[in-house]
């Protein structure tokens, strides 16, 4: 792979190589940007300014570790909620506002509007659940686990 890759359709050789790479995790190693960098034939600066250039353009909207926080003593709930169209703009930009709230995504379903709250701990799901309640207006279904399953997703590009 070179430095200066040609463009593809949507992302450089670069970018989705590192895309598709970093999805599979970082070696627990001194220096992992440099590990993964040596092992796509870049440099560590090529790898970490196409990362940072992928955040900038809000093509990556978060990079960085994923914790449990059912096994960390926090809470992890899935919810979900129903939201008319003509509203569902403005009622997701209140929903991201609160910092418990990750992987808010739109379902074609009564309910149209799925995302996980995370929080430091247990009893805390209710008090987030209650604020985007009273900040958006509409009720929030809480769906706790009752089984855990890992899937490992990966989205090739």
């Amino acid at each position: 792979m070179t430095e200066c890759p040609e463009t593809t359709g949507e992302f450089t050789e670069v970018e989705r190589t590192v895309i598709n790479r970093l999805q599979t995790g970082l070696p627990l190693v001194h220096l992992p940007y440099k590990a993964v960098a040596d092992e796509l034939g870049i440099s560590e600066q090529v790898l970490l300014h196409t990362l940072q250039n992928l955040l900038d353009r809000r093509i990556l909207t978060r990079f960085g570790p994923m914790f449990h926080a059912g096994e960390m003593g926090g809470g992890l709930t899935l919810a979900a909620m129903r939201i008319p169209e003509q509203d569902f703009e403005n009622v997701t930009a209140k929903v991201n506002e609160f910092d418990e709230v990750a992987h808010n995504y739109r379902r074609e379903h009564e309910l149209n509007m799925w995302f996980v709250v995370a929080t430091e701990a247990p009893d805390d799901i209710a008090r987030v659940i209650a604020g985007i309640e009273s900040s958006t207006g509409y009720p929030v279904y809480n769906m706790p686990k009752e089984e855990e399953f890992h899937v490992h997703l990966h989205f090739p590009v």
